[in-house]
């Protein structure tokens, strides 16, 4: 069974050494709405001032779910919006990408593929969710402190080589879209239970390495 989440990224092309050089600066205005891996506000997701408001909007909708079976109207569209937003950023932040990311809803060729809403929800799913995020919330903190070790080397080596090396690069990818997976489980966008693998979003075409 495939996951109901994927993040797609497109491979990059040449480096953009100058930009990579301030990229911890120039990142500060996107994670201070929607954060990133390492930068922002909410404990293990650092979700930024927007992803707080999402996931208060999941508690109303857990809420909602166990009493009446549905989410509350209008949420969902929200949190939809900040998952888009926060993969993209992900991407710029994480060197995955260059281009510096739209505020809100933009092309960008990093791109979250979410669900479509459930006509009905899993009641025991919901009911137990904080619960089922527990063991995929202790793996992505061990993932995220090997990442933050993996974005400050790809740092250095496309700010001195022009390039970041292809495993770095596909690690790197396949832990953001992990964390995205169940970042979407934890903001009850679906209910199936996202998959512990880091292969599932792999991209059909090759890694491009240019210097």
């Amino acid at each position: 069974m495939s996951d109901a989440v994927r993040y797609h990224v497109e491979p990059p092309g040449a480096r953009d050494r100058w930009g990579v050089l301030f990229r911890p600066i120039l990142v500060i205005p996107h994670a201070v709405l929607v954060g990133g891996p390492f930068l922002g506000l909410g404990g293990t997701f650092r979700a930024g001032a927007l992803g707080l408001l999402a996931f208060t909007s999941a508690f109303f909708d857990w809420v909602s779910i166990l009493f009446t079976g549905h989410p509350v109207a209008g949420l969902q569209s929200f949190k939809r919006l900040y998952l888009n937003w926060r993969a993209r950023v992900m991407a710029y932040a994480c060197f995955l990408r260059d281009e510096y990311p739209p505020f809100g809803d933009g092309d960008y060729p990093a791109a979250l593929e979410l669900p479509e809403e459930p006509e009905t929800r899993d009641f025991k799913s919901v009911a137990l969710r904080p619960l089922l995020l527990l063991p995929h919330l202790i793996v992505l903190f061990c993932l995220l402190a090997v990442t933050f070790l993996v974005c400050i080397g790809s740092w250095a080596s496309i700010v001195f080589k022009g390039e970041m090396g292809e495993n770095l690069w596909r690690f790197t990818r396949d832990v953001m879209a992990y964390a995205l997976r169940v970042e979407a489980y934890g903001l009850l966008i679906h209910d199936q239970f996202p998959s512990f693998s880091l292969s599932v979003d792999a991209p059909a075409g090759e890694f491009v390495r240019q210097s």
